[in-house]
């Protein structure tokens, strides 16, 4: 199974990152490829809704040419697509949500003269998150737009791993923390 790992974290070693290594690692032991997009350092550009994308229903088609073109292909090949994002004002990193507006268009051909086919239909998606509040009040936004964009796109939804970060002058990540990565891992693993 191939996984891609969609980073929205501006930090190299931050709260987000931390809980993805572990993830990764249980990943590689139960035999899975894992390819890590750090979105911060791609040039994104977000979407103006063109619609140039959909006049050719075999490729992304988007008029910019930036680093998003090699973000969609790594994503058409993967089997599992793992939006790893801290939970910035209910919602994810700015590198982020402009990947996934560019994505919805790029893959799902809905939007032109003809509605066409979902090119990403069947692939599955999970979230890997942390915030600063309590999960059910911090990423509970951020999980009901992406089941919406799952649901829109046929992509299948495994479900969302949320860890909350307590505060600057505690540990983030702890014993609990790393078992449910592996775990989550685990879970994602089983789908294949």
């Amino acid at each position: 199974m191939k996984l891609c790992i969609l980073m929205g974290s501006p930090r190299k070693d931050g709260n987000t990152i931390k809980l993805v290594k572990t993830f990764i690692e249980e990943i590689k032991v139960n035999k899975g490829e894992c390819d890590l997009i750090w979105l911060y350092d791609k040039h994104i550009k977000p979407c103006i809704g063109c619609r140039n994308c959909q006049k050719d229903w075999t490729n992304f088609g988007c008029r910019f040419k930036d680093d998003m073109g090699e973000i969609f292909n790594k994503v058409f090949e993967c089997d599992v697509i793992i939006l790893a994002t801290p939970i910035y004002s209910w919602y994810c990193t700015p590198p982020m949500k402009s990947a996934l507006d560019r994505l919805v268009y790029g893959m799902n051909k809905y939007y032109g003269e003809e509605k066409g086919p979902s090119l990403w239909r069947g692939k599955e998606l999970a979230i890997l998150t942390t915030c600063g509040y309590r999960p059910e009040n911090g990423a509970d936004i951020f999980e009901e737009g992406m089941k919406r964009y799952c649901k829109h796109s046929q992509l299948n939804y495994l479900g969302m791993l949320v860890e909350r970060d307590l505060g600057y002058d505690t540990i983030f990540i702890t014993d609990d923390k790393i078992e449910k990565a592996k775990s989550f891992a685990r879970k994602i693993i089983s789908h294949a």
